[in-house]
């Protein structure tokens, strides 16, 4: 695990994320049904865990990257936390959606089982082309310090 001080991990707070694009591909929506036992679907609707989807792979940050920013990395044992999605319009196969996001909190606590540990919370939002922002996902991850 790694010293860090809360104060370095307080600064991360409001820091925008690089962001990206993600392009929804038909055959990803039909892979995705076929794993989740979801009907195939025969018009351009996506899965609605295609926001989360989208959300992470268009960040613009590995999840490594995302760690090595928390000043942690996979060897520190980080977990993830919670994710809260929303889904404001249907996302479409065959559309490219732009992604951007920030570091939103960070709190230090304290549990019985981990000890002392960071959760870092970012919020990453999915937009469509035509700018509206077509859904949301708030995650947290959970990184293990040393006292």
């Amino acid at each position: 695990m790694t010293v860090v001080p809360f104060e370095r991990m307080q600064e991360l707070v409001g820091r925008k994320l690089p962001g990206g694009s993600f392009e929804l591909e038909h055959y990803r929506n039909w892979l995705t049904n076929d794993v989740l036992g979801s009907p195939q679907r025969h018009d351009d609707l996506a899965h609605p865990m295609f926001c989360y989807y989208a959300a992470l792979g268009g960040m613009g940050l590995s999840i490594a990257d995302l760690f090595e920013l928390a000043h942690s990395s996979a060897e520190d044992g980080p977990m993830f936390g919670e994710c809260d999605m929303e889904v404001h319009l249907p996302l479409r196969t065959g559309t490219t959606y732009a992604v951007r996001g920030e570091i939103t909190d960070v709190k230090r606590k304290r549990g019985g089982a981990i000890g002392t540990f960071d959760l870092l919370t970012f919020r990453l939002e999915v937009v469509a082309p035509g700018g509206e922002v077509a859904g949301a996902c708030t995650n947290s991850f959970i990184f293990p310090r040393q006292a």
